[in-house]
């Protein structure tokens, strides 16, 4: 039997190495995003390696590709642990989140078709009747129809990376303080502007949209860290 070339054996290993970095990262960031993995808490790199029957090598290339998302933390001598839920980072998510979507607004707005703003409501209504624990699938989703026709795939990237970190926030906001309605309404606002084509009134809203939440929610945090819970005895 002829042996395939080396160069077409590297190239196969390559994809299935690859395939299975994306699993693992894939698997951990859903466990981190809704909670399985507690923040601050210690990731297992030995009891994940056996779960999903690898080394430990594409588990620790694969909390390194978490850790630039900001989800992971790498802690000398200690190993690796979830990344703590902290005002400071809030912040700065939605910082870059304001700079960088409201960029590609502006790039897709002028290209949104009035097929992909009914797709966009299509997903609207699909997040109106899901339960919490898809809202931050669909509210993604969402956004990136409006997003795509940028035409920017370096810009849309990073967008996906900030919305994957932002999403642990995202479900507290939604859980802690009833925003579901508020995000439902001012999403129905962002389309209203994009339908008129109205370039200033959509940037305004997008840019309340993100800024709004992440004040409530920083408010909130403030509040916990001003009142921590009673020691029990």
């Amino acid at each position: 039997m002829a042996l395939k070339p080396l160069s077409a054996r590297k190239s196969s290993g390559t994809r299935r190495d690859g395939r299975q970095l994306s699993r693992i990262a894939a698997a951990l960031r859903h466990d981190i995003v809704t909670g399985v993995m507690p923040p601050g808490g210690k990731v297992p790199q030995e009891r994940i390696a056996e779960r999903f029957a690898v080394s430990r090598i594409p588990v620790r290339d694969a909390l390194r590709q978490l850790e630039g998302e900001g989800l992971v933390t790498f802690i000398p001598n200690r190993g690796a642990r979830v990344a703590p839920l902290g005002a400071d980072d809030l912040r700065e998510i939605c910082e870059m989140r304001v700079a960088l979507e409201t960029l590609a607004l502006r790039r897709a707005l002028p290209e949104l078709s009035n097929a992909q703003l009914d797709q966009a409501a299509a997903l609207q209504d699909a997040l109106e009747s899901a339960p919490v624990e898809e809202f931050g699938v669909l509210n993604a989703a969402f956004h990136e129809a409006l997003y795509a026709p940028a035409q920017r795939p370096r810009l849309l990237a990073q967008i996906e990376m900030l919305g994957r970190a932002a999403d642990r926030y995202l479900r507290m906001t939604v859980a802690s303080l009833d925003y579901a309605q508020t995000s439902h309404d001012e999403h129905r606002e962002l389309l209203s502007a994009c339908r008129s084509r109205d370039e200033a009134a959509a940037v305004a809203c997008l840019t309340r949209h993100i800024e709004v939440a992440g004040d409530a929610l920083l408010d909130l945090m403030a509040k916990a860290d001003s009142n921590p819970p009673e020691a029990s005895n």
